[in-house]
């Protein structure tokens, strides 16, 4: 276990931890994800190019972990299906930042099917998340104007992705097997009869990481009660993450520092700093966050801490050549 895992609801742990100081946090940053474009924000980033410019914006703002969603280059409004196009993001991001934590999407979008999601897996990741059940949304898509690539009308998405235990362990065998650690996505707490599942059969090693993602629909409501009792729930030998989707971002992460845990920001989650004001870009919100922490007297961590408490490869990815077999 290490000094960043430790029992998250047991009040005695916590006093104690107060008195010692937290461990640096952790800040993620999501850089685009696999629905929304440039029709919803102008900084939105879809090209591989773009893509490592908002992740070199957010590691010199203070990210150690930067979250992928590659585009497909044949229609930039909708997530890519092929690991070369993940592995060329990966190269990208690697060459402008040479020791940030790269996180690829299983998640994708909904209408990849599930050995599009695996194919990310290919490309080298150091993490990729992992959703822990079925995810279903319904929302509106503004419509996409021509001159964007591959415009669009306006859409209703009324969709599930159907996760199941066996779609999820096998994405867990893969990941165990490519030696890629999982970021485990969780919306509500009966999902921790998953993840536990996961650590029964050994496709899990510690420190297990979870990511709490507060105000997705069908998620848990954001509230701190509900932050709490996920927290609550972890595995021993557990870190925790929390993501809060559009104007909940700002008090579920800030909640998630306050109790000792970890946070992602960026566009995929949030676009407005504030009420009709959009976010300049991926490094306004991660600068944000990291002025927050430090308020809070939390350090920042580095890449290299970062990969010491999730316990990878203190060594980072290399992007040299797609393996062989990587479209498999």
């Amino acid at each position: 276990m290490t000094e960043a895992s430790w029992a998250f609801g047991d009040p005695y742990a916590y006093a104690e931890r107060l008195r010692q100081g937290f461990p640096p946090v952790m800040v993620t940053c999501a850089l685009n994800g696999g629905v929304q474009g440039r029709e919803s924000h102008p900084r939105l980033p879809e090209h591989p190019e773009q893509l490592a410019e908002a992740a070199l914006e957010a590691y010199e703002a203070g990210a150690s972990i930067v979250h992928v969603h590659a585009r497909d280059p044949e229609n930039r409004a909708a997530p890519a299906r092929q690991a070369e196009e993940f592995f060329e993001v990966n190269r990208l991001i690697r060459e402008r930042c040479p020791d940030i934590v790269i996180n690829n999407t299983t998640g994708g979008g909904p209408a990849l099917t599930m050995e599009d999601r695996y194919r990310c897996l290919m490309a080298g990741p150091e993490l990729a998340s992992l959703n822990m059940g079925p995810d279903m949304s319904r929302f509106r898509l503004p419509a996409r104007p021509a001159p964007l690539e591959h415009p669009h009308d306006g859409q209703v998405f009324d969709e599930c992705i159907p996760f199941t235990y066996g779609v999820i362990g096998r994405l867990a065998e893969l990941m165990a097997e490519l030696g890629v650690k999982p970021e485990m996505e969780m919306y509500q707490p009966g999902q921790f009869w998953v993840s536990r599942d996961l650590i029964e059969r050994g496709l899990l090693k510690p420190p297990y990481l979870h990511q709490f993602v507060m105000g997705y629909q069908t998620s848990s409501y954001p509230t701190l009660d509900n932050l709490h009792l996920l927290v609550r729930h972890l595995p021993a030998g557990s870190i925790f993450f929390c993501a809060g989707v559009g104007i909940h971002q700002l008090p579920m992460t800030t909640a998630s520092m306050l109790m000792g845990g970890h946070v992602r920001v960026g566009l995929e989650d949030n676009l407005y700093a504030r009420r009709g004001q959009k976010w300049a870009g991926n490094g306004e919100a991660v600068e944000r966050v990291v002025r927050i922490a430090r308020e809070l007297n939390r350090e920042v961590a580095t890449p290299a801490q970062a990969r010491e408490m999730l316990g990878i490869s203190s060594t980072p990815s290399t992007y040299a050549e797609l393996p062989a077999g990587a479209t498999r």
